[in-house]
């Protein structure tokens, strides 16, 4: 069992955004979970995974991005788009579970640009969906550079047909910052994690590996913080 709430997030500059939180009955982490570029929280991506995460004992927190909110298509500037993080992530600790952020594509880059400029409070980690290392056709690491201080574990899931992660840079970027980074690679996926039918798997069981190795991310380091 486990409810949907409906929330409303004050940000900077008066901005209010619209949020759900998902929480099981079982919870035992949280998930902060931002949504992408070209769709807001309520895409079936973020549904279905928010539902898969709450099977496995993970609450989430989805949350409109500003332009979201109001129906507009272009993204608002950095500096709002991690106010909105870091607001999502304060009315998450209220929930008095350990706590994770993140997202997919364009929400994960600005979550982990927040926690970059300052840890957000209480996140033990982040965890990405398919992080969006360089636009598409444009190879580069340019937007991995300030991963450099995120200090955090962080846990990359990428697919290996993402136009928007060439994985020989992945890998690479995800080298250079040590213990701090896991990569677990999706054979097959795009940035969106599909995979095509010549691959013999469906949807529900890539996300059930997408699923899996997020919640073993959450639980290796809250195991290690026990011992």
């Amino acid at each position: 069992m486990s409810a949907t709430k409906k929330l409303i997030l004050d940000v900077a500059d008066e901005h209010r955004v619209s949020a759900l939180l998902h929480r099981p009955h079982d919870a035992w982490a949280l998930y902060v979970f931002a949504h992408g570029a070209g769709a807001g929280m309520e895409h079936s991506f973020m549904e279905t995974m928010a539902k898969d995460l709450a099977g496995a004992g993970v609450a989430t927190l989805r949350f409109q991005f500003p332009y979201a909110e109001t129906g507009k298509h272009r993204p608002d500037p950095p500096v709002l788009l991690e106010a909105t993080v870091r607001a999502a992530v304060m009315r998450a600790t209220d929930e008095n579970l350990p706590l994770y952020a993140g997202g997919k594509s364009m929400g994960g880059r600005m979550t982990s640009q927040a926690q970059a400029q300052e840890d957000l409070p209480n996140v033990r980690g982040l965890v990405f969906f398919g992080f969006p290392l360089h636009p598409p056709g444009r190879p580069g690491v340019s937007r991995a550079s300030h991963l450099d201080r995120v200090t955090i574990p962080m846990l990359f899931i990428q697919g290996t047909r993402d136009d928007l992660a060439d994985l020989a840079l992945m890998r690479s970027a995800c080298s250079a910052l040590g213990s701090r980074a896991t990569l677990h690679v999706v054979e097959g996926g795009d940035h969106s994690f599909k995979v095509l039918k010549r691959s013999g798997r469906d949807e529900a069981a890539v996300r059930t590996e997408i699923r899996d190795a997020a919640t073993a991310f959450m639980r290796k380091w809250l195991d290690k913080e026990k011992t």
